[in-house]
């Protein structure tokens, strides 16, 4: 059964329109953000959680600057050729999960091919930084390290709680979406990688809907993720940023698809599953890594 067909109106279905959050939490975190120098996910990709997040005076840093070596198809944030790394950044996003008060702090960046390690040593700082400031539990989304297995050995050493690496669509969309250097067997060694070296961290992963997949191509993904160990698993609406250079939305999938396909995640045995048109890789985190047994 395909999950889609044609392209869909332009305007958003019922269930993708939300109220703006009220108060000053929104605009603290933001000024915080600012002051300290440090980038987001959450505005460079400009993700529709934005304002309910700050407003809950969390987000999700983004390190190794706001430029992306690779042109992804799905993603906003902009590509070309990134600057050098700010080597105080580490403190500076430590000292921001400080001051917002955090108890899990969902560590992300760009895709940075030029550097050799693909800026693993910059996480395992960034992680060190955090710890030495904070009891927080902390997650990371990573990019693949140019399939450079010490590199990710760096970051698994340095022992995050949660270690995310996106699976975003199914193999027959992979080169469309995620372009000609992503690999997605490399995906899955990645997460059995992690388990092989550390049991004891949680493996995530997530998919975009709505880019032609079809449901059994879905259903496949999860089990090879669930072959390859991965404990936690996020499925969301993909949403075309503003202009036509990304790829279009094929389906807006209607909530109950999402439910009924988060029962099937389940009872494929992931740990725990987000799954809803408003659901992102960091959406919530620490609500699935705390409430996760």
């Amino acid at each position: 059964m395909q999950l889609n067909s044609g392209s869909p109106d332009r305007r958003l279905p019922r269930w993708l329109k939300r109220n703006v959050p009220k108060g000053n939490a929104n605009h603290f975190t933001a000024s915080l953000l600012d002051e300290l120098n440090l980038e987001t996910v959450c505005d460079n990709a400009r993700c529709p959680n934005r304002m309910e997040c700050y407003s809950q005076k969390t987000a999700t840093f983004m390190i190794l600057g706001n430029v992306c070596t690779r042109p992804c198809g799905f993603c906003a944030v902009s590509r070309g050729k990134p600057g050098p790394l700010e080597q105080d950044e580490p403190e500076r996003l430590a000292e921001a999960a400080c001051r917002l008060g955090l108890k899990h702090v969902v560590i992300t960046s760009v895709t940075r091919d030029d550097l050799p390690d693909g800026g693993a040593d910059h996480y395992v700082q960034c992680i060190e930084a955090v710890r030495r400031r904070s009891d927080a539990t902390i997650e990371v989304l990573t990019p693949d390290f140019l399939h450079n297995q010490p590199a990710l050995d760096a970051v698994i050493a340095a022992r995050p709680d949660v270690f995310n690496h996106n699976t975003e669509t199914v193999p027959r969309l992979y080169r469309r979406v995620r372009g000609p250097k992503s690999d997605y067997n490399w995906t899955l060694q990645l997460l059995q990688r992690i388990k092989d070296r550390n049991p004891q961290i949680k493996t995530k992963s997530g998919l975009m809907l709505g880019l032609g997949e079809e449901r059994q191509e879905i259903l496949d993904v999860l089990a090879d993720l669930r072959d390859a160990q991965c404990d936690f698993l996020t499925l969301g609406q993909y949403l075309q940023p503003a202009t036509d250079r990304y790829l279009p939305v094929v389906r807006y999938v209607e909530p109950a698809e999402f439910d009924l396909l988060g029962k099937q995640a389940k009872l494929l045995g992931f740990r725990k599953v987000a799954s809803g048109p408003f659901v992102r890789s960091s959406y919530h985190a620490r609500d699935m890594a705390e409430s996760d047994d």
